[in-house]
């Protein structure tokens, strides 16, 4: 009998282990699978749809300031954010993953991630971070990135674009 309870109790921690890191993973802010090309214009017909801009964010799942950012985006942030932009995430996995569309905006990763865009619907780019202005995003708090969304904001245009 106490093999048996070794047994169960064995299975129990490799099953908690199991549940934990599926629920770690299932946090991750970028998505291995997802195709940022196609995102990209599915994004770019929302926000044409919803006269919107779209918000491009490159960062990687190793990167926990990109996982901050991601926290900060669905917390005080979210309602800035959703009633501005559609938001895509691109993950640049270790600098070698999606340059192609990190280079089509400027190259806003260039001093670190995470980097954001923001786009027209007729996909314009209208601001990239250059100098790694999110890079420190674990330091900003979700206050700090707030107020830099607020500020990347208000330096839009207003006419002819999405409403304030």
């Amino acid at each position: 009998m106490p093999g048996g309870l070794a047994l169960l109790l064995g299975l129990a921690l490799w099953l908690g282990m199991a549940l934990s890191l599926a629920a770690a993973a299932a946090a991750l802010p970028y998505d291995d699978s997802a195709d940022p090309h196609v995102a990209l214009q599915r994004a770019l017909g929302q926000a044409r749809a919803h006269n919107q801009y779209v918000l491009l964010i490159f960062g990687a799942n190793w990167c926990q300031d990109c996982r901050e950012l991601d926290k900060a985006m669905h917390g005080s942030s979210a309602p800035l954010i959703e009633s501005r932009f559609v938001v895509v995430k691109i993950n640049v996995g270790n600098f070698d993953r999606n340059l192609d569309l990190a280079d089509r905006y400027g190259n806003p990763i260039r001093r670190g991630i995470p980097a954001a865009v923001i786009v027209t619907p007729a996909d314009q780019a209208l601001y990239a971070t250059q100098g790694g202005e999110l890079a420190n995003a674990r330091r900003m708090g979700e206050a700090g990135i707030y107020q830099f969304f607020s500020k990347m904001l208000s330096a839009q245009p207003r006419t002819g674009g999405p409403p304030p």
